[in-house]
Order: structure tokens, then C-alpha cells, then sequence
């Protein structure tokens, strides 16, 4: 599975263990897109910071050894590493216990930081680490630079804003939502539609972004591309657990959209990422090309 063809990608924001009862796992959006562009053929940086304890040691070791560059991971003193509490309904579908405050809502930009983003292709960041004024400050200073830019809203009540949502959305090229996000901010904002079309066209009209994505679940995604708009309605799986599935989604379609794959290639393929994610245990399990192929061909049947 290689299709980043060397895009230089930098990641910002939130690196932390997710905690699935007596199991836990390295997670957080922007990570878990981070490693899965990785594995895309993408040369990944990560800025963050995690504690000087135990588990940031942990973090750092393991996010080594997948291939991800943590020269601006940062260590706090004062701050422990991020832990998520998950909590999995019936249906597979998670629900978060974020832990405050953590290393990651304390981010400082050291000069590698700020380099490694002047030279990058992409930056990928989440309102999520916009909930502490010292994290979200270091953002505002990395948006200003001259780089794609990716916003994946990821809303996590209670720890947002749609102030500094609008904000973000008004500094992104791209940016991705789940329909219920979509349809909350779009109402927020005081959009006439009903439709998720319509309501893409209408944020991006109101932002200086000109493509957008949005994810539906076990029903596919759709996609605002160069002022078209590609679907895909979603390849059957047994769910085993959500998390991570549509960061998956989002890494897959950035590496390719932007490597110049065509749009409805990009999101098919993108989709059916997602879903064997979905259908894995945790965030970033591996996925065999074979799978996905097999995937994609029961459709096309």
C-alpha cells in the first residue's frame, strides 16, 4: 500500500493513550492520520508533547518505531501524557473521557517545528487541541504559514468553541466533517439547507476552503473536489470498534487526492479503508492491500 509517493506531511495536535479497560493504545486524530499516511508512502512529522513520564516515553518509543519523525514532540515537566478514556456502545461506536489537562493541551513550537512545516506539503490539524489557549496559540502561529492545510473538525463536546471553529475552517484548504458535524456547524452558522450537498457548498462558500469531505458512517462519504461533488456509499463490514476509522478515511484520501489520483478513485479506495479500520480492534491496524482490493471487488460484483 503506497500511494503518498513522498508528500512531506506534518501533523499537529493531540498525541495520548486511549484506554479500552485494561488495554491501552497509542491514539489521537492527528496521530492516527499521521501513521496511517505513513503507511501510504508519506514522509510524517509529528508535533506534540507528551509528559516526562512513563507513558510519553512509551509514545515516543512506539511512534519511533513506526516510522514517524518526534524530533518536535516535546516533553513537559509540568503536564502528564495525554489519556483518553473509551467507552464502546453495542453498535461498536466510541465515546471519549479526555483527560484535562494533558502534555498535548501545553504544545511550544521549538525551531525544528516551525521548519518542518515551511517545508512540508500538508499540515494536518483538529479543533480538538484548540481547547487550551497555549496549544491553540502555537496553531494560530503555524497556520500563517505557507502550506496545504487540512482541517479534520473532530468535535469532542465539551472542548470547543464555533468561534474558533469558523476560525479554523476560515484557514484551511481542506476540510473534513462527519455529517453530524457538518449539519451542527452549517446550523450554527444559519444555513438554509437540509441537504449535506448543499451545506458543503454553503461552508465552503463561507470559508476560503475549496474542498471538503464528509464521512456517513457505514454509508460512505462524499466529496467537494475542483467545484464537483463524488460519493461513494460505503462498503458492508462487521463493525468491531469506530475509532480511528475515519482518520484512516482522511489520510487515504489526502495522500491520494493529492498525489493525483482521481476523485472518485480516491474516495472509493478511501472508503473502503475505513471501513476494514472499522472492522478491526483500535485506531491504526495494519491493512493488506489484498484487503482492501477483495473489498472493493464485492461491490463491483
Amino acid at each position: 500500500m503506497n500511494n503518498g509517493k513522498n508528500l512531506k506531511v506534518v501533523a499537529y495536535g493531540e498525541v495520548l493513550w486511549d484506554i479500552f479497560g485494561n488495554e491501552k493504545k497509542i491514539g489521537g486524530a492527528p496521530l492516527n492520520v499521521a501513521l496511517r499516511m505513513k503507511t501510504l508512502g508519506c514522509e510524517v512529522a509529528m508535533i506534540s508533547c507528551v509528559g516526562k513520564d512513563v507513558d510519553g516515553e512509551l509514545i515516543i518509543n512506539q511512534i519511533e518505531s513506526l516510522g514517524l519523525e518526534t524530533d518536535a514532540i516535546v516533553k513537559s515537566e509540568n503536564f502528564p501524557t495525554g489519556l483518553v478514556n473509551v467507552t464502546l456502545n453495542e453498535r461498536g461506536s466510541a465515546s471519549y473521557e479526555i483527560k484535562y489537562p494533558s502534555a498535548w493541551d501545553n504544545i511550544i513550537l521549538n525551531d525544528l517545528a516551525k521548519n518542518l512545516v515551511s517545508e512540508a506539503d500538508v499540515l494536518i490539524y483538529g479543533s480538538l487541541v484548540c481547547r487550551d489557549q497555549v496549544s491553540k496559540q502555537s496553531l494560530e502561529e503555524l497556520l500563517q504559514m505557507n502550506v496545504y492545510k487540512v482541517f479534520d473538525v473532530n468535535l469532542r463536546k465539551p472542548h470547543y468553541s464555533y468561534e474558533v471553529l469558523e476560525q479554523l475552517m476560515h484557514s484551511a484548504n481542506f476540510i473534513k466533517f462527519n455529517d453530524e458535524e457538518l449539519l451542527e456547524i452549517a446550523s450554527e452558522l444559519n444555513s438554509p439547507f437540509e441537504s449535506l450537498e448543499n451545506n458543503m457548498i454553503f461552508i465552503a462558500e463561507r470559508t476560503k476552503a475549496t474542498a471538503m469531505c464528509v464521512t456517513k458512517g457505514k454509508h460512505g462519504a462524499m466529496l467537494l473536489w475542483e467545484g464537483e461533488i463524488y460519493q461513494n456509499e460505503g462498503y458492508p463490514v462487521e463493525v468491531v470498534d469506530t475509532v480511528g476509522a475515519g482518520d484512516s478515511f482522511l489520510a487515504t484520501l489526502i495522500s491520494s487526492l493529492l498525489t493525483g489520483k482521481a476523485p472518485q478513485e480516491a474516495i472509493d479506495y478511501s472508503c473502503a479503508i475505513g471501513a476494514l479500520v472499522a472492522a478491526a480492534p483500535g485506531a491504526n491496524p495494519e491493512i493488506a492491500l489484498s484487503s482492501i482490493e477483495n473489498l472493493m471487488l464485492k461491490i463491483k460484483v
